[in-house]
């Protein structure tokens, strides 16, 4: 491409694809500033740093979790439909038994999808109790019975003992959100625990080699600039895998009712995350049908390799099938 023909700043931004560096804060800041016009010239370059760095270009990295227990939470995540602190309309039980899991696992890799999460509502786990022991046990045995699947956990913040067990029982990937820049986290996602909690559970996962799932939420009231706050936050923590999600809002909690993000406002994040992020598994997870609907294909050629499918544990996603041929239309573009 005639880089001379771009916006100087986009034009600026093509070193990554040349050298794989990623961009600078600075850079980043000043493509988040720039109009929605030009979001799909960014897109581009994030399309091709993606198919050029990522470590699976050729094919995108598909998971599916399953709400391993659900509801009455003890934390006021505004976003959450299972915080007992909001009034979301949702089914609510307790830690659900090794065969239920192991269904579910089977159904997953049935449909060919490999990654499969565990995640329990609540705060999580700083001491090995007996429900965590039962989320162990459901681990080996899916290790035994599936040995090709990759078992992955969400389970909250962490204590030093249980990060150690999940790493002895071979768990893929962790998943704890940031969802937001650290410095917004108190005022737009919760104040019944600490972000600083959050960072201190992801240090204890890469302290056991644990590949550490993190990302976060658009659509919560943060600004263009705090997304930038957010992607170099994850930088530094040197994640694995992101996760970005849009804001689904639901009916009961605080955030019913809130405006969506603009299209070009989101291209933009997910392009500026793959530029700072140039070889990692960034992946689309919640919003991606509902919100997007016919402007999901275009987040997935603006940096993305990878989807959440199946279902966001309390809202319905789509079909895994649907999204094979979805995921094999967009392969077309690498």
């Amino acid at each position: 491409m005639d880089t001379m023909t771009l916006h100087p700043q986009i034009a600026a931004a093509y070193r990554v694809l040349e050298t794989g560096e990623p961009i600078s804060r600075a850079e980043a800041l000043l493509l988040a500033d720039l109009p929605g016009e030009l979001a799909l010239d960014l897109a581009a370059l994030a399309n091709k740093v993606k198919n050029r760095y990522s470590s699976c270009a050729e094919s995108l990295h598909a998971c599916s979790i399953m709400n391993a227990k659900s509801g009455v939470c003890g934390e006021n995540c505004r976003f959450c439909a299972q915080s007992r602190h909001n009034r979301a309309d949702i089914e609510v039980y307790d830690l659900v038994d090794e065969e239920s899991v192991l269904i579910e696992a089977r159904n997953c890799m049935a449909e060919g999808v490999s990654h499969f999460g565990i995640v329990t509502s609540g705060y999580g786990y700083k001491k090995i109790t007996p429900e965590f022991q039962r989320v162990l046990a459901m681990i080996k045995r899916l290790h035994k019975e599936l040995p090709d699947l990759h078992v992955c956990a969400s389970l909250g913040v962490l204590g030093e003992e249980p990060a150690a067990a999940l790493a002895a029982h071979g768990i893929a990937h962790y998943n704890i959100n940031i969802q937001v820049a650290p410095d917004r986290y108190h005022d737009l996602i919760a104040d019944t625990h600490t972000v600083e909690e959050r960072i201190e559970t992801i240090n204890l996962l890469r302290k056991n080699n644990i590949s550490v799932c993190c990302g976060g939420i658009m659509g919560v009231g943060e600004s263009m600039h705090d997304r930038v706050a957010m992607i170099f936050a994850l930088q530094e923590l040197d994640v694995s895998v992101i996760p970005l999600n849009v804001l689904v809002p639901i009916n009961g909690t605080p955030l019913e009712g809130s405006e969506p993000v603009s299209v070009a406002d989101i291209v933009k994040a997910f392009a500026i995350c793959r530029l700072a992020h140039p070889n990692k598994i960034i992946k689309f997870a919640a919003g991606r049908e509902t919100i997007m609907k016919d402007f999901q294909g275009l987040l997935m050629l603006s940096g993305a390799n990878g989807y959440l499918t199946g279902g966001y544990l309390t809202t319905r996603g789509r079909e895994v099938a649907e999204d094979r041929m979805f995921a094999s239309q967009i392969a077309s573009f690498t």
